[in-house]
């Protein structure tokens, strides 16, 4: 028989055990990557709902979505009051409907859950972890998607990592939600002397924990002998003049500079929008840096993109990266688009309501799929821009077409928050999840080249003008991850829900 710790708790108890739950699991991720916190936190939001009604279920889920967005979120603020030229009090309300929308999400997955597990607590355990799984991946497709703070991202630097080039960061998110269910499962057999199953349950758990290190050290993918240069340019340019004409050349300026001692590596990397003109104005600027570069040097540069779209049948706008280079070259346009960042949804409606709907560079359109890789030498980097990283699936695709990972980012929009530490950590998850080495160029960091394990190899501080220089390798070969994607896992979690549901665990038990 399951008991329920808290089944005599007041509900503003019960409320803000669930409201710490999902808060716990924001310090799983960067800075603090306490990732042992994940299971704690699932037990504990089993604690409260196990044997709740559906109705009671979704307001559980949207206080456990609201006190992971409310905690993990907050950068969202920095942008729309510092840089989107929005009050205090509107900036506020806006990042409360934000947070409050998504925790909706999670509010209607427990209202599921309730609806396929019924009044069996058995199986609500053995469903809570499949639910949470297929929730984050609809989080991550819905309205272009949300793909942030899976659980499985913390555990880079977890016991768990062995298995993301294996399966991917969904497959840690189970195996983490499934210990949570595992631990309230041993709290009630222990507790009601029902030992030779909860030694079972025990070790099954703690054999997949001990996978993973075995797991980490298997190579999947071959690193080359032969080491290619690189340099990176964190420039620091304020975001207030990121966009102004007037400071147009001092940034420019400032890139050339911070490049005149690494012409000749063999890669050399600007960050998003380092160029902030378009291809057609920058003309110029291109030519110089191709005769300053070294006769085997490629130089990648974000840079806004116009053109004429076959799709839209009129000129357009992309987020890009440019190669330019005897050695090399190539042009890659975003398709993973940043909401109100780099596109307004409903544009016709609120454009010009308040300053954060008129952003600078906000009508990009997105590139196509399948784009080709942006070649330096041997090197045929797959691209991925800002927010890009943070899709698994998106950058497995598209990583078996290269044998180096890029990646630019302009984290100044979340100033000193904890938002470019998150977007650093999920870039680091998908280097290990292809089993590739990544460059990270960033306008005011974290800089950083990461290696096939998904470690750091070498980084700029937040806020510094620094240049970054070291060596990387391609690598060659595929990760199971790359060639399945989150379809195995996503497959089993569908599995779960349509086979339990279905009463193979009857329902007096």
């Amino acid at each position: 028989m399951l008991s329920n710790p808290l089944a005599r708790a007041p509900r503003w108890a019960a409320a803000l055990v669930l409201l710490v739950a999902g808060a716990l699991q924001t310090l799983t991720f960067s800075p603090w990557e306490w990732w042992w916190l994940g299971p704690l936190s699932v037990a504990l939001i089993l604690s409260v709902t196990l044997f709740q009604t559906g109705r009671q279920l979704f307001l559980s889920g949207w206080l456990t979505g609201l006190g992971l967005f409310a905690s993990g979120v907050t950068w969202i603020y920095v942008s729309i009051s510092e840089h989107g030229n929005t009050s205090i009090p509107v900036a506020v309300l806006l990042m409360t409907l934000f947070v409050a929308g998504l925790a909706l999400v999670h509010g209607i997955a427990f209202w599921g859950w309730g609806k396929l597990a019924k009044e069996s607590p058995v199986r609500r355990l053995i469903l809570f972890p499949a639910v949470w799984v297929l929730t984050d991946w609809i989080r991550g497709w819905l309205l272009t998607g949300f793909p942030w703070l899976y659980l499985g991202t913390a555990h880079v630097d977890g016991p768990l990592a062995g298995w993301a080039p294996l399966a991917g960061v969904h497959a840690i998110t189970l195996i983490i939600t499934g210990t949570g269910a595992a631990l309230y499962g041993l709290y009630s057999l222990v507790r009601s002397r029902r030992y030779a199953p909860a030694a079972i349950l025990g070790v099954c758990t703690l054999a997949l924990w001990l996978a993973g290190p075995a797991l980490n050290r298997f190579p999947w993918t071959e690193v080359s002998n032969k080491p290619l240069t690189f340099a990176t340019m964190q420039g620091n340019i304020p975001q207030q003049i990121k966009w102004d004409p007037d400071f147009l050349r001092d940034q420019l300026m400032v890139y050339l500079g911070l490049t005149e001692e690494d012409w000749d590596r063999d890669i050399i990397l600007w960050p998003e929008t380092a160029i902030p003109i378009t291809q057609d104005e920058a003309g110029p600027i291109i030519e110089h840096i191709r005769s300053k570069l070294g006769e085997e040097s490629v130089l990648i540069s974000g840079i806004p993109w116009y053109t004429y779209s076959t799709n839209r049948e009129d000129y357009t706008y992309h987020n890009s990266i440019l190669a330019i280079g005897d050695e090399g070259g190539g042009v890659y346009h975003k398709q993973k688009l940043v909401p109100f960042g780099e596109y307004v949804p409903l544009e016709q409606w609120l454009r010009g309501i308040i300053g954060f709907f008129d952003l600078p560079m906000s009508s990009f359109s997105p590139g196509p799929k399948y784009q080709d890789p942006l070649i330096a030498g041997e090197a045929r980097l797959m691209p991925a821009i800002c927010y890009e990283v943070a899709y698994p699936d998106f950058v497995a695709m598209n990583a078996r077409r290269g044998n180096l990972l890029v990646t630019i980012s302009n984290d100044g929009w979340f100033g000193d928050s904890i938002g470019p530490h998150q977007h650093l950590q999920m870039a680091r998850m998908r280097a290990l999840e292809t089993g590739r080495y990544m460059l990270r160029g960033t306008n005011n960091g974290v800089t950083a080249v990461i290696d096939n394990k998904g470690q750091i190899r070498g980084d700029i501080p937040q806020f510094e003008r620094e240049v970054l220089t070291g060596e990387l390798r391609t690598v060659s070969g595929n990760t199971p991850f790359m060639l399945t994607g989150s379809w195995p896992v996503l497959t089993l979690a569908a599995i779960l829900v349509v086979f339990v549901r279905e009463r193979v665990i009857p329902k007096n038990r």
